[in-house]
């Protein structure tokens, strides 16, 4: 048997992986070319487009770096084609590692330690695939009967549509932060500073009419967030 580091970058794993991508790309695209095409029916401007596609170019800039750094850090552990495609594509390190480290326990090892073999890692590697298919049978089954839900409400009470995914936006990005804050002063202090940022943003967009800052607001609360959290990290209220 090979050493573990020609199983964890097997030139199968990189076909596997590249695939994903292609087939993402690929999904990407076509979305493209149908939100092209059917917005102007739906009073879409070519305005309008331009404007979400660079908010959501801004948008992802903070979670992908939050993503990259992660994924550099297990890439001695996992290797990079399954780095790409698990954390890449999930975007989930704490559920991917979790799903490892079950995977790795039952066979008695330890993930990363002397016992993470090459049989130990394709486990690993299995159940997270395995928890990741999941979540896409799950999808699958639940948004027909989300669908018909969100149609009688449409029907029954359209400006409660209109409200509801603000709110679980709003709901989903506060339970994000709110669970960081039991994680000590700097977690505390970087959601403070992030949720300042994003306040002062949007009132100075909406005071001064600056669209633009409107669309960048997310985009600079996490630099100043990141930026935050160096200098915090490294000062005494963190972690000795």
């Amino acid at each position: 048997m090979g050493s573990l580091a020609a199983y964890t970058n097997s030139a199968f794993l990189w076909i596997c992986a590249l695939a994903a991508f292609a087939v993402i790309a690929l999904q990407t695209v076509i979305y493209m070319r149908a939100a092209r095409t059917a917005g102007p029916d739906l009073g879409f401007t070519p305005q309008d487009w331009k404007r979400s596609l660079r908010s959501g170019a801004i948008a992802a800039i903070g979670p992908s770096l939050a993503v990259a750094v992660v994924a550099v850090a297990l890439l001695a552990l996992f290797g990079t084609p399954a780095v790409l495609v698990r954390i890449g594509l999930v975007g989930s390190a704490a559920t991917e590692t979790a799903s490892a480290d079950l995977a790795a326990g039952t066979m008695g090892a330890e993930l990363g330690g002397a016992s993470w073999s090459p049989e130990v890692f394709a486990t690993a590697l299995f159940a997270m695939s395995l928890s990741g298919g999941m979540w896409l049978v799950t999808t699958l089954i639940l948004t027909p009967l989300l669908k018909r839900g969100d149609t009688r409400l449409r029907r029954t009470n359209p400006t409660l549509m209109a409200i509801v995914p603000s709110a679980a936006l709003l709901g989903a990005f506060a339970s994000l932060s709110i669970s960081e804050l039991p994680n000590g002063t700097v977690n505390v202090l970087i959601v403070a500073v992030s949720a300042l940022v994003m306040a002062g943003c949007l009132l100075l967009a909406r005071w001064l009419g600056l669209a633009w800052l409107r669309e960048w607001a997310l985009g600079i609360s996490i630099i100043i967030g990141l930026v935050a959290a160096y200098f915090a990290h490294f000062s005494a209220i963190g972690p000795a």
